[in-house]
């Protein structure tokens, strides 16, 4: 057997180095192996992709070391306006209004660029003694023995742990061949990513504006510039992808309003189908998962990385733990831990995000009627409008260490 280490953590998006970094840094030895060559993760030009870190994901970042080398490239969320509406009509009367200035820690979060958070991953990874980094290759079998897990590469490599932990997103093999089985279904919806120049600035506030076919979110970057995430029905979704720029911008600007007047494409355009689909456990024998790979949501409040973070912090930590105790890292009672600390709070989610959709993403009048209403309501309860701020910006159940700013 090649390379024995403490763990092997098989994707290198952006969960799986997160949780190599914080386990490296309690003394687990940790085998990462990527799909992708280093190449294509070190990509520096910008692709129009970023990420919404709530403010307990950015103490997360911080304490496994690579804040610093981002924290100049991230644009600070200072507020949050919820909005209903249909196209070309504007908002709803009633909305929500959500401010950082009812924290007391600092803003709600962090829009950064997909470029600089994986190239900073990348470069921690690098600098770590204990992080082994394994490229452009695929697991194609693991096997599970008394003692360890083995998984064979494509290369023809044989590695083995003490753990393997799935970080390798919505279709996980990993999940797969340890006989995980899914549940889920599909939203008949799919979502346009791009990111936009502005002619105005945008106060560093973001905006979610529900439509009759799906939400849009406009998502501050730095500089004159915000990332869009836009969801509309499947077979018209594919239709405007296949647009021109300006068609695709004439599409999108009757959504978008001229609040933050001329606007034209940063980067490329991506679109990605929306669905939810959940593990049906978050562990097998001598197998655990984290982020898409145990849980993927609706896009809708933008919390898909944040709950990936979040599997890392309790996970790291369960680990952790067990091994100061002298525990074996992979005997079912440690596993079980990870899977109670992390199970309700996903499955909240999951329940959440989709009931949101489905209330939000019709034009039905009653509803319509109802939702403005309740958002107002909201809008008007400081106590209840204090919650939802702490909500987004992930201070709210049972954090993990890491997310509390704390180390292990």
């Amino acid at each position: 057997m090649e390379n024995a280490t403490d763990i092997l953590i098989v994707g290198g998006g952006l969960n799986g180095p997160a949780l190599a970094l914080a386990l490296a840094q309690t003394g687990h030895t940790v085998t990462l192996v990527d799909a992708l060559p280093q190449e294509t993760r070190a990509e520096p030009g910008f692709d129009g992709r970023s990420y919404a870190l709530a403010l307990a994901s950015q103490r997360l970042v911080a304490q496994i070391g690579v804040w610093p080398e981002v924290a100049d490239k991230a644009q600070p969320m200072l507020e949050i306006k919820v909005t209903d509406g249909r196209v070309g009509q504007g908002p709803s009367p009633f909305f929500m209004h959500f401010d950082h200035a009812e924290l007391e820690e600092g803003p709600m979060g962090y829009m950064i660029e997909d470029r600089y958070l994986r190239a900073a991953f990348r470069n921690a990874m690098e600098a770590s003694p204990d992080i082994t980094l394994i490229d452009n290759d695929r697991v194609i079998a693991q096997e599970v023995g008394p003692s360890g897990v083995t998984i064979s590469l494509a290369s023809g490599q044989h590695l083995g742990a003490r753990l393997l932990v799935g970080a390798d997103g919505r279709r996980s093999g990993t999940a797969e061949r340890a006989g995980i089985k899914r549940t889920g279904w599909d939203y008949g919806q799919t979502a346009l990513v791009c990111a936009i120049e502005h002619e105005l600035p945008h106060g560093g506030i973001a905006h979610q504006f529900f439509m009759p076919p799906g939400p849009l979110a406009i998502l501050p970057l730095p500089g004159n510039r915000s990332s869009i995430v836009w969801s509309e029905r499947t077979d018209r979704a594919g239709s405007i992808q296949q647009l021109d720029e300006q068609d695709y911008l004439a599409v999108l600007r009757p959504r978008f309003g001229d609040f933050l007047g001329a606007i034209r494409l940063a980067g490329d355009r991506f679109t990605y189908p929306l669905n939810l689909t959940l593990a049906n456990a978050f562990f097998a024998d001598r197998v655990a998962l984290v982020g898409d790979a145990a849980h993927g949501v609706h896009p809708i409040a933008g919390q898909g990385l944040n709950a990936g973070l979040r599997d890392v912090g309790a996970l790291a930590q369960v680990l952790t733990e067990a091994k100061r105790r002298g525990e074996d890292l992979a005997s079912p009672l440690v596993l079980e831990r990870y899977q109670q600390w992390r199970r309700f709070d996903t499955a909240s989610l999951a329940t959440a995000t989709d009931t949101f959709n489905r209330l939000f993403s019709n034009d039905h009048p009653v509803l319509r009627m109802g939702r403005d209403l309740g958002m107002g309501i909201v809008g008007a309860l400081p106590g209840v409008r204090r919650s939802f701020v702490r909500e987004a910006a992930g201070l709210t159940g049972d954090l993990p260490k890491l997310l509390q700013g704390q180390p292990i």
